[in-house]
């Protein structure tokens, strides 16, 4: 398939929907600004009894990934044509927008937010808009998370007539510190939440600065209780907001628990992994990632992340229980189950990026359900769902101390044997590239100078290599489950950078505030503009959890037209976002520089088609069937992160007629 034509105002995209033969007085309601059209009435497609594939932002609530639609398959891939496009409205000028949204379908709705934090419903069908709501969050406060938002959550009442207002409710949090909760059938707030359908989230978190304490992820679902992370400006001060995670009431909004990463007092479990001040002052070890629920057991799994600051541990020594771990709770009263830490003493910004995967596996002959981490330093933990208990061995084996005054990095890290770690344990002067003499020259010097023993060399002054780069790795874009041959597919970042520790000139220079030091830092790259090391930048692999082995690894995206390299298909790329799998046998993915969504074979990671995006896809696909026809529908807006094409797009993609 041909590129698309990106649109670049309302009237351009009237004439791709009237090319799709969508009625002209549709039109309308597709780039409706109103906070909810249809409000009175509701949405005439609403059905509390509608079939979903994927009611949730990772498919389910167990973030599996996975589309039961199989009517596109590998025979028929290749027939892909483009069947709507959705602009939100918002622009293709976008500057620090990272556009990471996954749609959710329920109750026969599309529901999306985009970057300024609107949530909109349109038919799945038709790309249609149904209604609107933006809470006009102000474009001129400072927002150090950038503009994101990666979905919405959906809960209904079980205990209300269907036909009630807010018996099925919208779930979604702001970058303005807010919970909120709409009607899914017309998008009004539910007043009998919190205050007016609002719960504010940054009070009773310690130290909050404005702008720096958000959410950027859904909150999870797990029977009547919803459940909140938080996103907190990373790196910038030691105290910072506390990560709390907190447990409300989907009716009442009502908070129920919190549970805080950092145990603050002699009488919580894992106290005397810190010092009494790091267990005072220290903030983060948020959960920004996507939360997993299991609702039978009512368990919620929180992915935490590093403590603050990122780079230097010298005001919280020791391991530093709860932050970069998985941690398992009771989801109605946040009582702690079990916790397995993927970092101890995280000085390297490791956090656990990824939502967890609910997946089962077969041991001894027996099915056993577990959950699936993935991990920035590539490594994947499979880990009892009740226990936390390792499923394959996992060794603590020696890592390089610190040489920074101040400093005591942890002396060992967890390593899984199996499935075994999905990137090299170390690259060196040898490993340096370029696409010239030149280029190759100065890649080898960076990586000469720099200390480099291996993973989990701590950040120097003369500067440490980081591999992989703090970025992944794995990161929000997770990873996908295929069930029937219990395959685990996930995008890997392969790059290297270099993190240098500075000593601090002033109490108020630059960040990591409260310590001795700032940092500088960044990707290794070439004289020629690309990463130091040779491609895949990017690759797709795909892990049998029976066996524990690496089935397939292909590379993922090509570099842009102008790159200057023979075999593009052989670079894989820098991206962001992550795959599904599909019934049809099908991974999908996009998030590479190129700017296309793509379906590969689950099998054997064969690339079978692909399609050209009018921006960006830097976001998770999903895929979903409706009156017997599949759609696979992608977020096309570009990563302010990346300097590559934005917009506002959401495009829909289906077999033609008749297929």
């Amino acid at each position: 398939m041909g590129p698309m034509i990106p649109n670049r105002d309302r009237s351009a995209s009237k004439k791709v929907a009237q090319r799709l033969f969508v009625p002209a007085l549709a039109l309308l309601a597709v780039f409706a600004f109103a906070c909810g059209s249809d409000s009175d009435s509701g949405s005439s497609l609403f059905d509390p009894s509608a079939q979903t594939d994927w009611p949730a932002y990772g498919a389910d609530h167990g973030g599996s990934g996975f589309s039961p639609a199989g009517q596109i398959t590998r025979e028929n891939v290749a027939q892909l044509e483009q069947a709507w496009v959705y602009q939100t409205g918002e622009g293709t000028n976008l500057g620090w927008f990272k556009f990471e949204n996954t749609p959710i379908l329920n109750a026969g709705l599309l529901y999306i937010s985009t970057p300024l934090n609107a949530i909109i419903a349109i038919d799945p069908a038709t790309g249609i808009e149904q209604w609107r709501y933006d809470p006009q969050l102000s474009r001129n406060k400072e927002r150090t998370q950038g503009w994101v938002s990666r979905g919405v959550a959906f809960w209904a009442d079980s205990a209300a007539d269907p036909d009630d207002t807010c018996a099925h409710r919208i779930l979604f949090g702001t970058l303005d510190a807010t919970l909120l909760a709409l009607d899914a059938r017309t998008g009004l707030l539910c007043e009998g939440f919190g205050e007016e359908g609002v719960v504010r989230l940054d009070r009773g978190v310690g130290p909050v600065i404005d702008g720096q304490y958000a959410m950027t992820s859904p909150p999870a679902i797990v029977g009547d209780v919803v459940v909140t992370g938080s996103s907190i400006r990373d790196n910038y001060r030691v105290e910072e907001a506390f990560g709390t995670v907190r447990g409300f009431d989907a009716r009442t909004g009502e908070e129920l628990w919190g549970w805080d990463p950092i145990p603050r007092s002699p009488d919580r479990l894992g106290y005397d992994t810190w010092t009494p001040e790091g267990a005072t002052k220290t903030g983060a070890a948020n959960a920004w990632a996507p939360l997993s629920g299991d609702e039978e057991r009512d368990m919620v799994f929180i992915p935490t992340g590093s403590a603050s600051p990122d780079f230097y541990g010298g005001e919280r020594l020791g391991q530093n229980l709860f932050s970069s771990s998985v941690v398992a709770l009771r989801a109605s009263t946040g009582e702690y189950i079990w916790h397995f830490q993927v970092v101890h003493h995280d000085i390297f910004d490791y956090d656990v990026a990824a939502q967890p995967s609910l997946v089962t596996v077969e041991r001894d002959g027996r099915e056993v359900d577990a959950v699936a981490v993935a991990t920035k330093m590539g490594h994947i933990f499979v880990l009892d769902r009740d226990t936390g208990e390792p499923l394959f061995p996992v060794e603590e084996r020696p890592v390089p101390a610190s040489d920074v005054p101040g400093e005591e990095a942890w002396p060992t890290q967890p390593f899984p044997v199996l499935p075994p770690p999905l990137l090299e344990p170390e690259i060196g002067p040898e490993d340096a590239w370029g696409t010239s003499v030149g280029s190759e020259i100065s890649c080898r010097i960076s990586l000469e100078k720099a200390r480099n023993e291996g993973i989990f060399t701590p950040p120097s002054f003369e500067g440490s290599v980081f591999f992989p780069w703090w970025g992944g790795g794995i990161n929000w874009g997770g990873a996908s489950y295929d069930p029937d041959r219990n395959l685990l597919v996930t995008a890997v970042k392969r790059v290297a950078a270099v993190m240098k520790l500075v000593p601090r000139k002033s109490d108020t220079e630059g960040d990591m505030l409260g310590t001795p030091y700032t940092r500088d830092g960044g990707i290794l790259y070439g004289t020629n503009g690309l990463p130091c090391i040779e491609p895949p930048w990017g690759i797709l692999v795909g892990v049998n959890l029976d066996s524990g082995e690496v089935e397939w690894r292909v590379p993922l995206g090509e570099m842009p037209p102008d790159t200057v390299f023979p075999q593009q298909e052989l670079l894989g790329t820098m991206f962001w976002g992550g795959p599904i799998v599909t019934a049809g046998d099908l991974v999908f993915a996009a998030g590479s520089l190129d700017g296309h969504l793509r379906a590969f074979d689950v099998e054997s990671g064969e690339e079978l088609w692909k399609a050209e995006l009018p921006a960006g896809g830097q976001a998770t696909p999903m895929s979903y069937s409706v009156d017997g026809k599949q759609y696979v529908v992608i977020a096309a807006g570009g990563h302010g992160s990346l300097g590559n094409k934005q917009g506002d797009y959401f495009v829909a993609f289906a077999l033609p007629d008749g297929e």
